[in-house]
């Protein structure tokens, strides 16, 4: 399936590295931005699958730009291009609306299987890095534990939610549970409805907000590759 993706980054010789590795792939990009006002722009008139966000960008930073996109548009999908020293972006940025997030040092590979993850409806939450950014983001959050929240779930549902907090896929929860793909699928639907969540980032704070999964975990199983039955 070709994606189509607007690339949002100030410097061109990155936005010229990326257009080069997603047209490699057969994805489409269909719009380059060099600060963040003109990538919320592109998002509203070409309404691609994917933004491919940079985070410090003139006239408008990529948080607010993610913000404003995801807010007049929750189908196209945000991904946030970042570094080991903004970590406060990422928060921010989850906050926004953001589906996922990646270091800007990633192999060009590792890039095109995000994406398309990504732009399946599924969050960027499998590398490891990713889950301890997540539970840091969650530790550092100022609300409190609100274990109420999952009032309105089922057992089956809690365990789905569980699964997915520790950094399953859903072909992973099938094989978990021992049920259908279509079985995960339609709990996962009930979850985003049920706790008014967007997509799996959002869930897996809810989880870890509500107590549901402890914030240091041991290591969980890898889920890094790019599924495309990991779509919710």
């Amino acid at each position: 399936m070709t994606l189509r993706v607007v690339v949002a980054d100030d410097e061109r010789l990155v936005c010229a590295s990326l257009r080069m590795v997603l047209t490699g792939e057969g994805h489409e990009v269909v719009g380059e931005a060099a600060d963040g006002g003109r990538a919320v722009e592109l998002a509203r008139t070409l309404r691609p699958d994917l933004v491919l966000m940079d985070v410090r960008m003139p006239v408008m930073n990529g948080i607010e730009a993610t913000r404003r996109i995801t807010a007049a548009d929750p189908a196209v999908k945000v991904l946030i291009l970042t570094t080991f020293d903004l970590d406060e972006y990422v928060y921010a940025g989850l906050r926004a609306g953001a589906t996922g997030f990646l270091l800007k040092d990633v192999p060009p590979r590792e890039l095109v299987a995000a994406i398309e993850v990504v732009a399946a409806g599924d969050a960027l939450l499998a590398p490891p890095i990713t889950r301890r950014l997540i539970a840091d983001f969650v530790g550092r959050a100022p609300a409190p534990r609100n274990p109420s929240v999952l009032d309105s779930l089922t057992g089956r549902e809690i365990e789905v939610l569980e699964l997915v907090a520790r950094g399953l896929s859903n072909s992973e929860i099938m094989a978990k549970l021992h049920v259908t793909l279509s079985t995960v699928k339609a709990h996962m639907g009930k979850l985003l409805q049920k706790l008014d969540a967007r997509d799996r980032a959002q869930l897996v704070i809810v989880a870890y907000q509500a107590g549901l999964v402890d914030l240091a975990p041991g290591p969980p199983p890898d889920a890094g590759e790019a599924d495309a039955n990991s779509a919710p």
